[in-house]
């Protein structure tokens, strides 16, 4: 059984004006994400600035996500690293708060080969039981999960169970459906690939969209999977202008300047991140506008 169906969304991490997480705040998003219909809740992912929050900060977002959400829909802990003993660190906390899964980014600069990635993911699942989903985004870490690699580690480890799908590259995504043959539960990485990942056996999508539009980005999964594929390609490409806006910079800049547009004061970034160039929270504002969201500054 697949950890979630629909639309997870990689949630931003809040900050307050002196960039402490805001944890109050933190619990105003996931109350807004769970009324709205996301599916599943993906806590310091990329999109929560993981690579900037210390361990101890790490940690106490994903062990007060989990009981704030108190199982109302899962909760998938974001707990990789390019350090498979600080990967295993992490992923063996998260299992002890009670986290429904694990997301497991490829190792980020230092990379590794496709021998060693069998290695590091495997040296993880070895020790959880949790269920575990690789997130493979290599314009982020320069290290490419091939499909073969992938179905070797499905074949090894029962509890690698899926693939957050970034590569952006359709080809890879349709190989790795066919030599898994539906053994792991693929999610789209990219908001404007959200249908045709689908069209592949896909379960759904872990979103950045879902941050601001979680209702709409859950019935675009929830439409094709009940059939309705014209309704489904429809919301896709209706969506399509608001996400390239929402990368017009590097992720998270531009989803948490359009939260801050709508209201809800998640803060700043943290350095090296900046906030968004004031030419593109115009555009961003417009697209939001155009797609229906209200903005209230």
């Amino acid at each position: 059984m697949a950890i979630f169906e629909g639309a997870g969304v990689a949630i931003v991490t809040p900050m307050k004006e002196d960039l402490s997480v805001n944890y109050e705040k933190l619990e105003q998003l996931l109350d807004f994400q769970i009324e709205n219909g996301t599916d599943a809740i993906i806590i310091c992912g990329t999109t929560g600035e993981s690579s900037t929050l210390t361990h101890e900060e790490h940690l106490n977002c994903i062990r007060h996500t989990v009981s704030y959400v108190n199982r109302r829909i899962p909760v998938i802990a974001g707990t990789g690293s390019n350090c498979t003993q600080t990967a295993i660190y992490l992923s063996k906390e998260a299992e002890k708060y009670g986290a429904d899964g694990l997301l497991l980014v490829t190792p980020y600069y230092n990379k590794a080969t496709q021998g060693g990635l069998c290695r590091h993911f495997g040296a993880v699942a070895d020790e959880v039981k949790l269920p575990v989903v690789l997130y493979n985004v290599p314009s982020r870490t320069g290290c490419n999960i091939l499909p073969e690699t992938v179905a070797e580690m499905v074949r090894s480890h029962d509890n690698i169970k899926g693939v957050k799908e970034a590569s952006g590259n359709i080809s890879q995504v349709a190989k790795l459906a066919r030599l898994t043959e539906g053994k792991v539960d693929i999610y789209s990485g990219n908001d404007d690939q959200i249908v045709p990942v689908l069209s592949l056996g896909g379960k759904g999508v872990i979103s950045v969209l879902s941050n601001v539009a979680p209702g709409k980005t859950h019935e675009i999964v929830a439409s094709y999977l009940a059939g309705d594929v014209e309704k489904s390609r429809r919301l896709q490409l209706e969506a399509l202008p608001l996400i390239e806006q929402l990368f017009c910079e590097v992720n998270p800049i531009p989803v948490k300047a359009a939260l801050n547009l709508m209201g809800f004061e998640v803060g700043s970034l943290r350095e090296p991140l900046t906030d968004l160039e004031p030419l593109h929270v115009e555009t961003l504002r417009k697209a939001m506008q155009d797609y229906g969201l209200q903005t209230v500054c």
